[in-house]
């Protein structure tokens, strides 16, 4: 009998006479082939490129916060079992976040294996909110590189004033700039714009190990579908192939159809969406 590995993985045995012809298929190479991840290890991933100010344990679920920048950041990662009945870490979450002035916020997570669906309907059931959805996208490092000659494309390890005057999020605080500058390996990507101009295009790449996370690539309005923000991903991805980073991976909303378009085009693809809600409001009483 031989045994038979389909290309879907599934392996099968066949009688030896009934063969007729066959050939060994070489793997594909490493540099093109798409990653294979876990929903554990890429959300670990995503938490290291995107660090709050402040965080605190319940058992393996992490409460962070940095003042209300970006719900990422101001957020529960529960990541397994909080060591305490739910409705007990709950109420902990809820008075960790008001001790800090700021709503109380779950990201949880599904479509993929190892993921929340059961946590998403425990939150519903108990009236938590889910104010957005997004998605987590990954994709092989190299052909991002490949696809544009990075040429004005300016590195750096720190997002300076240019670069801010481009990012979307006005009025950059002290707090963000620390989670901007958060992550293992941090490069910013600048494209100039005209003398006194914003910067044509930017964005940021954290390099954790084989991945390569992106954010915050924008462009200018005017200058879109010119292959900026391209450029600007050729030119991370090449800095953290030469770090030793194979696979890629970004976050990007539903209703983002032209960042949406643009990733597919370089390569990626989704591997589970991720969600934020919000606890209820207190009632009249005080109570929740």
């Amino acid at each position: 009998m031989l045994l038979i590995t389909r290309k879907d993985g599934q392996s099968v045995r066949i009688a030896e006479s009934t063969l007729v012809a066959g050939k060994v298929v070489p793997s594909v190479p490493a540099r093109r082939r798409g990653p294979a991840a876990s929903y554990d290890e890429l959300a670990r991933v995503a938490a290291r490129a995107w660090r709050p100010v402040e965080s605190e344990r319940l058992g393996e679920w992490e409460l962070r916060a940095a003042s209300g920048f970006t719900r990422r950041a101001n957020s529960v990662l529960p990541l397994g079992d909080p060591g305490v009945p739910l409705d007990e870490a709950l109420g902990a979450v809820r008075r960790w976040y008001d001790d800090r002035g700021l709503p109380a916020y779950v990201q949880t997570a599904t479509g993929a294996e190892g993921t929340q669906e059961l946590l998403c309907a425990e939150l519903e059931a108990r009236g938590w909110v889910r104010e957005v959805t997004a998605e987590m996208w990954i994709g092989p490092l190299a052909p991002v590189a490949d696809r544009a000659e990075p040429s004005g494309v300016v590195l750096s390890r720190d997002a300076d004033e240019a670069w801010l005057a481009r990012y979307q999020r006005k009025g950059v605080s002290e707090v963000a700039l620390r989670v901007l500058g958060s992550g293992p390996s941090v490069w910013f990507a600048t494209v100039p714009g005209a003398a006194g101009a914003a910067p044509a295009a930017v964005g940021r790449c954290v390099v954790d190990g084989r991945w390569a996370g992106f954010a915050a690539v924008e462009v200018d309005p005017a200058l879109r579908r010119q292959g900026l923000g391209t450029a600007v991903m050729a030119a991370l991805a090449r800095q953290a192939l030469d770090e030793g980073a194979s696979a890629a991976w970004l976050q990007v909303e539903d209703e983002n159809e032209g960042a949406r378009a643009l990733y597919a085009g370089l390569g990626f693809a989704a591997h589970h969406a991720y969600h934020h809600y919000r606890a209820p409001e207190a009632d009249g009483t005080g109570r929740r």
